[in-house]
């Protein structure tokens, strides 16, 4: 039963009042169940476990699992999304720390790059191992993840614009785009940092290949 605005003032509070609980209740079980995701990807370092694994985990039903969520590649999807959302806010703490508009972008383009590389001891299999497979099997929902990442990049980019040194006729959006696909794609295609591997290639090279490119000089 649903109230309408013809129905007494009574009847929408009562309506209102289940809705709200219902509500609260889903979203219960819905961090139960990304909460016992995140315990085991911890304990394997990987995204290689079941959907009964999540259940048992989150000691809930297999049944309520289904009502959440399709399956696996679901709730994949939704960690990963808040995965970026918590690097977006990570990102933006460490840039607001320095004045220089040019050389925040800086160090959000360096901490993307490190965050989006391969690295066994990080554990952060969400970014190196979820995430190319999704960005081959579902481009449309890697754009929708990205969103806030690329508001935060946008924002930078638009503050160098403003800086005057944002080289003329780039547009702050999709040069915020490329900077972002730049960074993670070498990330996550150069493996883990090898100290003694000459080859391997940096935060502050992939920096300054996109500052070039930024400011045009």
């Amino acid at each position: 039963m649903t109230a309408t605005e013809e129905d007494p003032a009574w009847k929408q509070r009562a309506v209102e009042r289940s809705t709200k609980a219902a509500k609260q209740r889903a979203e219960q079980r819905v961090d139960r169940f990304l909460d016992a995701a995140q315990k085991i990807i911890g304990a394997k370092g990987s995204t290689d476990f079941t959907v009964q694994e999540i259940v048992e985990e989150s000691r809930q039903s297999l049944r309520s699992f289904y009502q959440h969520f399709d399956g696996k590649h679901d709730l994949l999807l939704a960690l990963f999304e808040d995965a970026l959302l918590q690097a977006a806010g990570q990102i933006r703490a460490t840039a607001a720390l320095t004045a220089d508009p040019l050389e925040r972008l800086g160090v959000a383009v360096r901490l993307l790059f490190e965050i989006s590389r391969p690295d066994p001891s990080a554990q952060r299999p969400l970014f190196t191992d979820f995430a190319p497979r999704l960005l081959f099997s579902h481009p449309d929902k890697v754009q929708s993840a990205h969103a806030p990442l690329l508001e935060l990049f946008t924002e930078l980019m638009g503050q160098v614009e403003a800086a005057g040194r944002l080289r003329p006729g780039l547009r702050p959006r999709r040069a915020a785009a490329l900077a972002m696909q730049t960074a993670m794609f070498i990330a996550q295609s150069s493996g883990p940092p090898e100290d003694d591997d000459p080859h391997t290639l940096t935060a502050t090279e992939v920096w300054e290949f996109c500052a070039l490119g930024v400011t045009g000089r």
